[in-house]
């Protein structure tokens, strides 16, 4: 099983460089392609369940996530804004799923929104998977982690150039990894 895992990661990691549509220096490029490779291959060894994300049950997420992570990232609830420990966060380098160990986000499309919440104008692209969402009576597109399918947070059409974007995300669903 590890070895088809491990081949899957391999193989979506040349699929997401041969895909890569970010606007950065070659530099930065190369090195966030490296990044996703190394978090990708990261995966197979803090993935402590030793099954395939798509086949954790309930009780194997409560096995592994605090019960902050689990509320947001597996019952799709949301912190109260201004209390995530990531909002104020300046630091270079990459936002993770807290579930899957992911890369999502770069810092450098991080930005101050207000809202209360840690705001990105864009993602990694193929890390990321945007669901329509209609619960509480409104239409919204909800943010999920595209290996463990976690609850991130939504996505709105007010954020800065050059998408026009805010993914609005709960810092309880990330951790960060520095430069």
């Amino acid at each position: 099983m590890k070895t088809k895992l491990l081949l899957t990661i391999l193989v979506a990691g040349l699929l997401y460089s041969c895909n890569q549509k970010k606007v950065v220096t070659d530099k930065k490029q190369e090195q966030v392609k490296e990044e996703v490779i190394i978090e990708l291959t990261e995966e197979i060894s803090t993935n402590k369940l030793d099954k395939e994300y798509k086949d954790y049950t309930e009780n194997d997420w409560k096995a592994v996530l605090t019960d902050d992570e689990f509320n947001v990232l597996r019952k799709k609830g949301t912190e109260r804004p201004f209390t995530g420990s990531l909002l104020a966060n300046k630091d270079e380098g990459v936002y993770v799923c807290a579930g899957c160990k992911t890369s999502l986000f770069l810092s450098e499309t991080k930005f101050k929104s207000g809202t209360g919440w840690p705001s990105f104008y864009d993602f990694i692209e193929g890390n990321v998977e945007n669901v329509k969402d209609e619960s509480y009576g409104m239409s919204r597109i909800e943010v999920v982690c595209n290996t463990c399918k976690g609850h991130l947070g939504h996505v709105f059409e007010d954020g800065p150039a050059p998408t026009g974007l805010r993914y609005c995300i709960n810092s309880v669903s990330l951790n960060f990894k520095a430069d």
